[in-house]
């Protein structure tokens, strides 16, 4: 019994020792972990507020949307980029609400919020379509250097047929046919590798306007 009695008060005295030694950075490390896991939580709880309370604006302007309120659709897309605009919701609820906009004849509220995803959204798909609109605001205003502008940049490849086809527009609207044809051309080429959303319809219409140019 008192030879267990030694070796406890040697473990005892070993752990107090490597207590004394380590003991101050163990509990460094359990605080800093305790306060890492309730850091955690509380950005989890801020995120799915974030969201909740975004998601509750975009169905305003899905509602006005339907409705083709511009005015509504415009201020509650304004709402979700100023205060929520790290979310999906803005990237959705701008492109949403630009198209009620221009629909209205709005195209410079259009114009604005198009802009905005394009330059500060984060999916690449969404950017390409608010620039392809941009530019087609754009051509409807005659701005027609901007339009090209817009479009100069490679887009994904499901959208390739849709940018050459719209470029061809605003080249043919510049007085430019040689050019157009080109882009026209382009855009059959683009179509013709597939992937375009509705390439048959937009192979139809692409044709029609290059035998127009052609004639």
């Amino acid at each position: 019994m008192a030879v267990y009695d030694l070796e406890e008060q040697e473990q005892i005295s070993e752990l107090k020792a490597w207590w004394a030694q380590y003991g101050k950075f163990v509990t460094t490390l359990a605080v800093a972990a305790a306060l890492a896991s309730v850091g955690w939580q509380g950005f989890r709880w801020y995120q799915n507020k974030q969201a909740s309370e975004a998601g509750a604006l975009y169905f305003v302007v899905q509602q006005a949307a339907e409705r083709g309120d511009a005015q509504k659709a415009r201020e509650a897309a304004g709402q979700i980029i100023e205060k929520f605009s790290g979310t999906a919701y803005a990237e959705m609820a701008a492109l949403l609400s630009a198209g009620v906009q221009f629909s209205a004849g709005e195209g410079k509220n259009a114009r604005a919020q198009l802009e905005w995803l394009v330059d500060h959204g984060s999916d690449p798909a969404l950017r390409d379509i608010a620039r392809l609109r941009l530019a087609s605001v754009l051509l409807d205003e005659g701005a027609h250097a901007d339009a090209l502008a817009r479009l100069q940049a490679e887009p994904e490849a499901a959208l390739k047929g849709r940018f050459a086809d719209l470029r061809g527009d605003v080249l043919a609207a510049s007085g430019k046919p040689a050019e157009a044809r080109s882009a026209y051309q382009g855009a059959l080429d683009a179509i013709a590798q597939g992937g375009t959303e509705g390439g048959e319809t937009l192979r139809e219409v692409v044709r029609v306007k290059l035998q127009a140019l052609e004639g």
